[in-house]
C-alpha cells in the first residue's frame, strides 16, 4: 500500500544529497496523506544510494506508530509528527544539517531578510527556536524538538516555511515533500548570503521591498511565473 506516497518521499530524500544539503545520512524528508491519516518518512540511518521506495516507512498521524514498513523510521519521526499536527496546511517536512543554515542554528540566531532573494520565499526572518532544556533533551527529545520549533514558527509558518532549532539545525516544510526540499535549497542559499552580508554590515531589507517581492509571487495579485503553473 501507499506506493505513490512512498515514491514521492523516496524521490525527495534522494534530492537532498544531490542538492548538497546533507552528508552521510544527515537528513530526512517526509510527506503526509491527511485523508489516510499517515505520513511516509525515510528509514533511520540508511544510505541514500541504497534506499528504495519500498524502504520508506509509513507512520500513523494519530499516534506515531509504524503502520507499514520493515525498517525503523527516522529518529526525527516524532519531530515531523509534531509539525504535521501543529501546521495543518503543510504536506511535507524536510530536516537537514546543511552547512550555512546550521551555522545560524548553532549560533541561536534567526536568518534576517536582507534582500530580495530571501523575500521571494520567506516573508520575513527565518526564526530560531530556543535551545531545549536538560529535561527536554533527557526526556522525549524528538517530540520536544517539534514542540519548541512549532511554537517559534506558529505565527507565520505559511509565509515563512522554515525554522531553526538552536544548537541543532534547520527544518523546512511545504505543500508536499518536493516543495519542502525546494525550500531547504533556498534556505541554505539565503543563509550563506546572510552570513557574508552580515559580515559586510548589511541591514534587513525595507518592508516595502520585502512586501513587493513576496507578494508578487505569493499574494492575491501574484504575477510571477505562468498562469496555471
Amino acid at each position: 500500500m501507499y506506493e505513490a506516497l512512498k515514491q514521492a518521499v523516496w524521490a525527495a530524500n534522494l534530492a537532498l544529497p544531490k542538492a548538497n544539503l546533507c552528508l552521510a545520512t544527515w537528513g530526512n524528508a517526509s510527506q503526509v496523506d491527511r485523508d489516510a491519516g499517515v505520513f511516509a518518512i525515510k528509514p533511520s540511518g540508511v544510505d541514500y544510494d541504497k534506499m528504495r521506495p519500498e524502504d520508506m516507512v509509513i507512520v500513523s498521524l494519530a499516534d506515531g506508530s509504524v503502520v507499514e514498513g520493515e525498517l525503523r523510521p527516522s529518529s526525527d519521526t516524532k519531530t515531523h509528527l509534531e509539525l504535521y499536527r501543529a501546521f495543518p496546511a503543510i504536506g511535507g517536512v524536510v530536516h537537514t544539517h546543511s552547512r550555512w543554515a546550521t551555522v545560524f542554528a548553532q549560533a541561536g540566531r534567526q536568518i534576517p531578510a536582507l534582500g530580495t532573494t530571501h523575500a521571494d520565499t520567506f516573508y520575513g526572518p527565518v526564526p530560531c527556536a530556543p535551545a531545549l532544556t536538560r529535561e527536554q533533551v533527557e526526556g522525549d527529545y524528538e517530540t520536544s524538538t517539534g514542540l519548541v520549533l512549532a511554537a517559534a514558527c506558529a505565527e507565520h509558518y505559511e509565509a515563512v516555511p522554515a525554522g531553526l532549532v538552536k544548537g541543532h539545525g534547520p527544518f523546512t516544510w511545504g505543500k508536499n515533500a518536493a516543495d519542502a526540499v525546494e525550500h531547504a535549497i533556498i534556505l541554505e542559499e539565503v543563509a550563506m548570503m546572510a552570513y557574508h552580508s552580515l559580515a559586510l554590515g548589511a541591514q534587513p531589507v525595507d518592508d516595502y521591498l520585502l512586501n513587493k517581492h513576496y507578494l508578487r509571487k505569493h499574494g492575491p495579485g501574484a504575477y510571477y511565473g505562468q498562469s496555471g503553473k
